[in-house]
Formats: C-alpha cells, structure tokens, sequence
C-alpha cells in the first residue's frame, strides 16, 4: 500500500450449534440490537487470552444454562463475511454440540430467552445463523 494505509477494526466471536438428538436446536432470543428480538445462536466475544473454543463453551453457559466443556465441540467453520454484522466487520468462529434430549435450559446474559427448536420448524434467524446452522446440520448425522 502507498500513502495512508487504513486499518479495519475485526471484532473476533465464537458461536455454538446446540443439538440434541431428537434433531432440536438451541436458539436464543436477541436481547439487544442488532436484530433486537430476533431468535439467533448462542455466541459472543472471544475475550482476550481465551481461544474461540474456550469462548465458545462460556457463552453457551452465559446466555442458556447449559455447559459443555470445550474439548467436547466441535468445529464447523469459519464466518468472515465483511457485511454479516451491520455493526462493523466480525468473524465469528462456530462449533457444534450434541447435548441430551431434554436438557434444561436458562436464558441469561444477553438472552431474553432461550428455546429448542425443531430443525424442521425454526423461526428466521439473526446475522448468518441459518447458514452457520444448515453447515452445523450437513456435519452432524
């Protein structure tokens, strides 16, 4: 680059693909904007120091009662788009869980509440989340 180079701010974030075998998702109920009210995945911020798997878990615990160890997801892939967040550029890195049927849920953080949802019947989703989860489902039998 020649002259002023210009710098774009990257906020790195983690979400997570809850499934149960009864081929139900877990979905949060956005709390703030953007998208404030819309059903999306749980997920946030990778905090400094901490790996995406690591945040992953925590905000999965955060936003809906419900704790998985890190080791235990699994990764999906990577979510880079420049304009899937109309808050500025974010990437997001997703991974999927298997949790048991009937697993007990508590929506908390920055979650109004917290549903399973039937893969066959789901709401519209927030951000890419649709994507995210179509990528989560096309892994896991």
């Amino acid at each position: 680059m020649t002259g002023t180079e210009m710098f774009e701010t990257i906020r790195y974030t983690a979400d997570v693909v809850a499934l149960t075998p009864a081929r139900e998702v877990l979905l949060i109920q956005r709390g703030w904007p953007p998208h404030e009210g819309a059903w999306a995945l749980p997920g946030g911020h990778v905090d400094p120091g901490e790996t995406s798997r690591a945040a992953a878990a925590r905000e999965l615990g955060e936003e809906t009662g419900v704790h998985v160890t890190a080791d235990s997801l699994r990764p999906i892939g990577v979510w880079d788009a420049p304009e899937r967040d109309p808050r500025g550029r974010y990437v997001t890195v997703a991974y999927a869980a298997v949790v048991p049927v009937g697993t007990t849920i508590t929506a908390g953080d920055d979650a109004r509440t917290a549903r399973w949802w039937p893969l066959d019947d789901l709401p519209p989703l927030a951000f890419d989340h649709a994507d995210i989860l179509s990528a989560a489902t096309a892994l896991t039998p």
